[in-house]
């Protein structure tokens, strides 16, 4: 997989158009989760693009600390439906957690999982914390990476 990182400014309109599609097609058709996509944090963040030969296949958007968190985090983490089974999670993920690093200087990294999704990120550090509660009616949890 291809890893490219954007600032929103970055941004051509087809890739723009290539994030907001992929973010539909999991987070609110795939999912049956009608929700406020597109809620005004994109222009704040930096975007983690994965592709797989020449196609968006996996994504993040990462904020610096304060900027979403109060600990720098990692959110709309997505691959692509029929391209799960090739690891490009966990690649995405790791290359998402390196920009953290490298960009802000920051070793804690929070973010908000889906419940069923717990072991993923456990695998690549994280720790849950807290309470689990109800986003977009989907139960999540926070979790935190040292």
């Amino acid at each position: 997989m291809n890893i490219e990182i954007l600032t929103f400014e970055e941004f051509s309109l087809q890739k723009l158009y290539e994030v907001l599609q992929l973010r539909a097609e999991v987070f609110v058709v795939e999912q049956n989760c009608p929700y406020q996509d597109v809620d005004g944090k994109d222009q704040k963040a930096l975007h983690v693009l994965g592709y797989a030969n020449g196609k968006l296949v996996a994504y993040t958007r990462l904020f610096k600390p304060g900027d979403y968190f109060e600990r720098a985090s990692i959110g709309r983490v997505i691959v692509k439906e029929n391209y799960r089974k090739y690891g490009y999670g966990k690649d995405i993920m790791n290359a998402s957690i390196k920009v953290l690093q490298d960009e802000f200087d920051t070793k804690e990294i929070e973010l908000s999982a889906q419940v069923y999704l717990k072991k993923f990120y456990n695998d690549l550090g994280f720790i849950e914390f807290g309470e689990g509660y109800l986003e977009d009616n989907i139960p999540h949890i926070r979790m935190l990476r040292n």
